[in-house]
């Protein structure tokens, strides 16, 4: 068979990888999400659809006007382009659909950790840290953001300021204590 009818991987862009973006949702869990995080989300799957997508179905429709288009760099790129904006469609849509919008703000006045909380807390040795529990799909580390299932977030969860609670880490169990608790105002 000649190579010209086989497929080539060009590196992991089947059609059903939804590549490394996000942790995939616990077993039988919500996709938790602040209406901040959903409507980001929201907004980033609209300018695909509105904006990016049609730009780039519009370059590859002129590239493939221009010939071979085995050598044509601008058709290939767009092509593959297009397969990551329909990639990422696909896998906002689904978490799009699954998600529950909890609003932290219902919390306010409140000393006890829940979804949406900003945790201030010590560790043994003094040091304090500040860590904001948000949803799988909106939590940021460079921000101080935690996912809700993440070891931090699973410790905080449910105790209460001047709480100390376990932390199990990779070099052993952890005690740590809430020494604030704050969310955001009702909007």
């Amino acid at each position: 068979m000649s190579k010209a009818f086989t497929k080539e991987s060009d590196g992991g862009d089947d059609e059903g990888d939804e590549g490394p973006a996000l942790p995939p949702l616990p077993a039988g869990s919500k996709n938790y999400m602040t209406p901040g995080g959903y409507g980001r989300l929201r907004a980033e799957l609209l300018d695909l659809m509105d904006n990016e997508r049609p730009k780039v179905v519009e370059a590859v429709h002129w590239a493939a006007k221009n010939g071979d288009r085995s050598e044509n760099g601008d058709y290939l790129y767009g092509k593959k382009r297009l397969r990551e904006i329909d990639r990422r469609i696909r896998f906002l849509t689904k978490r799009l659909e699954v998600a529950e919008v909890t609003d932290p703000s219902v919390h306010a006045g409140s000393d006890q950790v829940f979804f949406g909380a900003t945790v201030r807390y010590a560790d043994e040795q003094g040091e304090e840290r500040e860590v904001t529990i948000l949803g799988i799909d909106e939590a940021n580390s460079a921000e101080a953001q935690v996912s809700w299932i993440s070891p931090i977030a699973r410790a905080l969860l449910k105790a209460r300021e001047g709480d100390v609670v376990k932390l199990a880490t990779p070099l052993g169990v952890r005690e740590i204590e809430v020494l604030d608790v704050r969310y955001p105002a009702p909007a």
